[in-house]
């Protein structure tokens, strides 16, 4: 490659690069890539040293990634990817109950539990009815549907922060939906917590200024054949931080009274003690590939 080869002349023979690339999409993501990442690198004129310090954070992102943590999962809610990846998505499907980030702690491997079970069984707190419907766009319940949930305990923790305190499932659930569509469980009320600050997020998070906090909620996917999957979470009405949220992915339709319910309140879990509830209807957008009922 010439000597005096210019920026301008260098990114357009990266983008050129790809120009062969047989798949469309994946050519036009990667020529895209290229121009915004070299006029990033134009705009800020980015030393070496920045460069070196850019690549061994990333670096070290991968490196702090395990079985039970996903670092860039993280890196990238704290800067909004994540959450703009789903605002772009989910204009597509505006009638479907709104998504929001994945976030580091899900396991594929959740435990089976039947409706109304207590989810997390190992935790202390404030007792708490969940229920609500999985439907489709147009009201008719998804009998059968996948709904998969987990949270943080009482004291912001999920079980794979604390080993030897939690088991591996507690705040989880697979849970299957009735003939009717319903799906309802026990849980405690869950507390906002910190994001991880031990890893590169944590530096980033530092050297910013910024606080590490989420505000209180359920998490949920929600998958049945036919549809869409949904992944979203329920947010804690009262909770810090509901305003200021470290990854970005508070959304208003998403958050929800829990409501005190004396003794003696029927409810489809059968608790008889009193409790607070929270309702929610996880609604599927049909992928196309069956139809809807």
């Amino acid at each position: 490659m010439a000597k005096d080869l210019s920026a301008a002349r260098l990114t357009e023979a990266v983008t050129k690069s790809f120009q062969d690339t047989s798949d469309p999409r994946l050519r036009m993501v990667l020529q895209s890539l290229s121009q915004h990442l070299h006029a990033f690198i134009n705009e800020v004129e980015l030393t070496y040293d920045e460069w070196e310090a850019g690549i061994d954070f990333l670096t070290r992102t991968g490196k702090t990634c395990t079985d039970t943590r996903q670092e860039f999962i993280l890196l990238s809610d704290v800067l909004g990817a994540s959450m703009l990846v789903e605002t772009l998505n989910d204009a597509h499907t505006p009638e479907a109950t709104a998504s929001t980030v994945l976030g580091p702690f899900h396991m594929i491997d959740s435990p089976h539990r039947a409706l109304g079970e207590h989810i997390s069984p190992q935790s202390t707190g404030q007792l708490c009815v969940v229920r609500g419907l999985v439907r489709d766009t147009h009201g008719a319940a998804i009998p059968g549907a996948v709904v998969d949930v987990w949270q943080a305990n009482a004291d912001g923790f999920y079980d794979v922060q604390q080993p030897g305190v939690q088991h591996k499932g507690n705040g989880r659930a697979l849970l299957a939906a009735d003939e009717q569509g319903r799906f309802y469980f026990q849980s405690v009320v869950p507390s906002y917590y910190p994001i991880p600050t031990d890893g590169p997020v944590g530096e980033l998070l530092s050297a910013t200024g910024r606080h590490e906090f989420r505000p209180a909620h359920i998490h949920f996917i929600v998958t049945a054949p036919g549809f869409k999957e949904l992944t979203t979470h329920i947010f804690v009405n009262d909770s810090k931080y509901m305003d200021s949220d470290a990854v970005f992915a508070v959304k208003e339709s998403l958050v929800r009274d829990f409501v005190a319910r004396p003794a003696g309140t029927p409810n489809p879990c059968g608790v008889a003690e009193s409790f607070v509830e929270a309702q929610i209807d996880l609604v599927l957008h049909n992928d196309g590939t069956e139809l809807t009922h």
